[in-house]
């Protein structure tokens, strides 16, 4: 699976609440929740990225509140994937759970700049800046969670699965 798409770069400990603040968890619209993602650091955010974006972040991105809602937030935004320095535990598990990829690459923002076209292998553990052809690594993702990124997040991998016992 690749994923392509032109770099958000934002910097280190971006939590849940700047991804999606805690007075929209009421919502559980998709399409509702995307109109609030990272408003408070870049109002309009969703309408920014028609034909998708990757964020390339610093460390621990997604820290803090356990919440769901700030990973499908940004899958409704059109984030195609999330590539951080590190990623917050949590954060990770919600967003394979709801079908966004997600990887750590150390050093990777360095390598990219905001607006740079760039691509991630997920079964290569290959991530490539197009604009400056520099290349980077990742761990590639595990097939069974690739499984469940392709089938469209955790839920209707459980689907599928169950319709074929």
């Amino acid at each position: 699976m690749i994923v392509k798409a032109k770099a958000v770069k934002l910097g280190d400990n971006v939590d849940t609440d700047v991804i999606l603040p805690g007075k929209y968890l009421a919502l559980t619209n998709p399409t509702e929740l995307k109109e609030h993602a990272m408003e408070g650091v870049s109002p309009g955010f969703a309408s920014k990225f028609v034909d998708g974006a990757v964020i390339v972040a610093g460390e621990n991105f997604g820290q803090g509140s356990s919440r769901e809602h700030a990973a499908i937030a940004l899958k409704a935004a059109g984030v195609k994937c999330v590539v951080a320095e590190s990623l917050a535990r949590i954060f990770y598990r919600n967003a394979i759970n709801i079908g966004l990829p997600a990887v750590e690459s150390p050093g990777i923002l360095a390598q990219v700049a905001d607006g740079d076209q760039v691509s991630v292998d997920l079964d290569q553990g290959q991530i490539r800046n197009h604009t400056t052809g520099a290349t980077a690594s990742t761990e590639p993702i595990p097939p069974h969670l690739l499984q469940v990124l392709n089938d469209g997040g955790i839920i209707e991998h459980l689907k599928k699965k169950r319709a074929h016992l």
